[in-house]
């Protein structure tokens, strides 16, 4: 059974409320959280955001200065962090030629052009590169991750191996491009799927069960 996307969200948004999702103190850290979060919970990333708080160097300059070693040591309890900390220079790289003040330069582009720019960086897919233009820059572009996927296989009728771009294109042919509904949309799916919709099997309270 598909459904109007904006059915989905009400209910959801009735039985969990606003979720204040993503967390962090700036653009870049919020940034640093989408990189780091890959293959891993967020409890996690947590630890490797504090490690880099407690180093004095959650900025892009300070990590780009970092030795290599001091920077796997920091993000080391997000897992892969050898991979990571590659990720994290090559996003790193492209912030400090693309971001001035916690801001896109040049502004005015389209979103796409921004998408572009960001999925052609080094180990950048599209899960990591959207929560970044949503997140950070606030640009309206639906996030999808496996949570997403999941809810909407279970319960929705779409295909479970349903293409990335296939999904994203059902939410924003379907919503107003509004990135605080996306915002929260998104997070709402990620709180179902922790609570209630499993990868083990829907848990009894899970909103979509009947």
């Amino acid at each position: 059974m598909k459904l109007d996307p904006q059915k989905i969200y009400k209910e959801l948004f009735k039985v969990y409320g606003p979720q204040y999702w993503w967390p962090g103190d700036s653009p870049w850290e919020i940034c640093v959280g989408a990189v780091l979060t890959q293959n891993t919970n967020w409890s996690n990333v947590e630890k490797a955001i504090a490690n880099l708080k407690r180093a004095k160097s959650l900025c892009p300059v300070k990590i780009r200065k970092m030795p290599l070693a001091k920077l796997e040591e920091a993000i080391h309890p997000s897992g892969f962090y050898r991979l990571k900390a590659q990720r994290l220079l090559a996003v790193t790289g492209w912030w400090l030629e693309n971001v001035k003040e916690d801001r896109l330069n040049p502004r005015g582009k389209a979103l796409s052009f921004w998408r572009e720019s960001i999925l052609s960086v080094k180990g950048v897919g599209p899960e990591t590169a959207d929560s970044i233009l949503l997140y950070s820059f606030n640009l309206p572009t639906f996030v999808i991750d496996a949570y997403t996927k999941r809810i909407m296989s279970r319960h929705f009728g779409f295909k479970p191996d349903i293409a990335y771009h296939d999904l994203q294109k059902y939410f924003m042919d379907n919503l107003p491009a509004d990135p605080k509904l996306f915002n929260e949309f998104h997070a709402l799916f990620v709180r179902m799927a922790k609570d209630h919709c499993r990868k083990s099997g829907c848990m009894e309270g899970c909103p979509f069960r009947r």
